[in-house]
């Protein structure tokens, strides 16, 4: 099998349900789904389509209520938290709308800090690196609140990118940054994922964001419209 025969995230019938106050809400509902190495996929959808559950299911933030989930080959849905948090440190990056930068840290302390939690010794040096791919390397003494939200998210796809994961996850990577500003991160994090033979799985309501996609997959009530 080469390398672009191999299936990065394998979903087969997984639905997920909460029981509330009034009752079992379904929020998933038997999505099937697969993504090859290396390729990339936009989910779509109208808020509470169940588009942000599905990516913290393919991720392994959280399990299924049924169904199984297979990263790169790894049974998610079979796995308890540690194993899972364990797969994301070692083959998965993540970029969100609200950045989630750590306040207190500059922007090079904030991409050294994946590969501290995993005791790289060239920490430093990568993250030094990895800034300078996103354009902010004299920036890198800066905290977060002295740089811009274009700024900000910039810092946050180095971190995603530093340790080279297998697999990127985006959650509205630029649900907070205005047209033309989302437009130069979009750029760049199509850029960085091409570079580094990343696969991409996003959420997203901007359209020009989900046609860079190389599939397009709309999450219509929790089921899967139109699986590309």
């Amino acid at each position: 099998m080469t390398e672009s025969d191999k299936v990065a995230l394998d979903a087969r019938d997984v639905s997920k349900h909460v029981v509330g106050p009034t009752g079992r809400i379904d929020i998933l509902d038997s999505v099937t789904l697969r993504v090859p190495q290396g390729e990339s996929l936009a989910i779509v959808g109208a808020s509470g389509s169940g588009k942000t559950t599905l990516l913290g299911l393919l991720a392994g933030l959280d399990t299924p209520s049924s169904g199984e989930i297979h990263l790169d080959g790894h049974p998610l849905h079979d796995s308890d938290e540690e194993t899972r948090a364990a797969l994301r440190r070692q083959l998965v990056g993540f970029v969100f709308q609200s950045f989630h930068l750590m306040p207190a840290l500059t922007a090079e302390e904030n991409v050294m800090l994946p590969l501290e939690l995993d005791g790289a010794e060239d920490a430093r040096t990568r993250a030094r690196d990895a800034l300078d791919a996103v354009g902010l390397g004299a920036r890198r003494s800066h905290y977060p609140h002295q740089l811009s939200g274009g700024e900000q998210q910039r810092v946050a796809l180095a971190r995603a990118f530093v340790h080279q994961p297998r697999i990127l996850f985006a959650d509205e990577p630029t649900g907070n940054l205005d047209r033309r500003t989302g437009n130069k991160v979009c750029e760049l994090l199509f850029e960085l994922n091409h570079s580094h033979a990343t696969t991409l799985v996003l959420v997203t309501h901007d359209t020009q964001l989900a046609d860079h996609c190389m599939h397009v997959a709309e999450l219509d009530d929790g089921r899967l419209r139109e699986p590309a």
